[in-house]
């Protein structure tokens, strides 16, 4: 827990260094809005990662089941009244704010997924695994509709892990892969933003990169030891430089240094995660508790990843750093159940891990 919050800092920092750019770019009033707001978030999901963790596997399992019908609705909800921005439907306008039920589910399929394929073991002639296999299909195909492809695949890379520490059969495992690659085809003939991505990904001289050379001009510059704190110059022209690139603002300002301790934390916390499921003897928890550190760690290696131009755009968020009120809450949800399931029952310690 002392990583999440450690990241929950950096966020808020980042966001002092980020935020007054990009309001004032934007064109909002007050320069410390996205400030003000990332503490309210930061707060709200400081409450969702500690209030979670207290429970019990059984109530861990009761909340995800909530959560994950209650975000299915939503997302259909939005499909027709949903709030539309930068060409996807991803979003529900509350008070000012926007939320993304889509950062909400993801967590709870994976809990309520690892608890449907352990009761094979109880249970063997129940069609658990087709019911798990329904629940995500249709989770899938409103992320598709919305679009949000990049969601998408994040979350199939996290049910396939779960699937697999639950024991997936060798026939489920080549219906993925050939599934995987059909799809893939499919959105790449069928959706002109993901096909542009690509292409410019493949051959960048012919497609507009700004935001990726954006940011590899501000990691350029960063250096070594960065340019100073609030000393960036990259960030007043690179668009969701207080989101989506948030990595590049601070390897400018902080440098590579910075950079190594970041991966190191994100790194440290997933490998500690694994290696707590994998100590567990109930099959929901460690199935459950992998597939969550697997969400947590691959949107980070996504994030950064893009920022660095490894992979074409995702317009993913960096775990707890990022702007974002979803995207924090989500996280912290996502953590907190995976704490929950690790510990074992409520708050009482299980080894170092308690």
């Amino acid at each position: 827990m002392g990583g999440a919050f450690f990241l929950i800092g950096i966020g808020l920092l980042m966001s002092l260094a980020a935020g007054p750019t990009a309001a004032i770019r934007i064109g909002y009033e007050n320069e410390y809005f996205f400030v003000i707001r990332q503490a309210a978030f930061a707060a709200s999901a400081a409450v969702f990662l500690v209030g979670v963790s207290m429970l019990d596997q059984s109530w861990a399992r009761r909340l995800a089941t909530l959560v994950f019908f209650t975000a299915l609705a939503l997302m259909v909800w939005i499909l027709v009244f949903g709030y539309e921005a930068k060409g996807a439907q991803r979003w529900l306008r509350i008070a000012g704010f926007s939320l993304q039920p889509s950062e909400m589910i993801k967590p709870a399929l994976i809990v309520l997924s690892g608890w449907l394929l352990a009761q094979r073991e109880a249970y063997p002639s129940g069609p658990w695994a087709v019911i798990a296999f329904v629940f995500y299909a249709v989770t899938l195909g409103l992320l598709l509709l919305q679009p949000d492809v990049g969601q998408a695949a994040l979350l199939t890379a996290a049910f396939v892990i779960t699937f697999f520490i639950s024991g997936l059969p060798w026939k489920w495992a080549v219906a993925f892969a050939g599934g995987g690659v059909s799809l893939a085809g499919l959105l790449y003939a069928l959706l002109p933003h993901v096909r542009a991505r690509v292409n410019s990904f493949v051959d960048p001289s012919a497609y507009d990169t700004y935001q990726i050379d954006k940011a590899a001009e501000a990691i350029g510059r960063g250096g070594l030891f960065g340019v100073g704190p609030g000393e960036g110059q990259v960030k007043a022209s690179l668009p969701d430089a207080h989101t989506d690139f948030i990595f590049s603002v601070m390897v400018e300002e902080f440098g590579l240094v910075a950079a190594i301790v970041l991966l190191a934390v994100f790194t440290l916390m997933v490998l500690r995660g694994f290696r707590a499921a994998a100590q567990l003897d109930d099959g929901y928890a460690r199935a459950a508790a992998a597939g969550l550190f697997s969400l947590f760690g691959l949107q980070a290696a996504i994030n950064i990843a893009v920022n660095v131009a490894l992979i074409p755009p995702k317009g993913m968020t960096l775990p707890f750093v990022s702007y974002g009120g979803s995207s924090m809450i989500g996280t912290g949800l996502t953590l907190g159940l995976a704490l929950a399931l690790v510990r074992g029952q409520g708050t009482r310690t299980r080894g170092r891990y308690g």
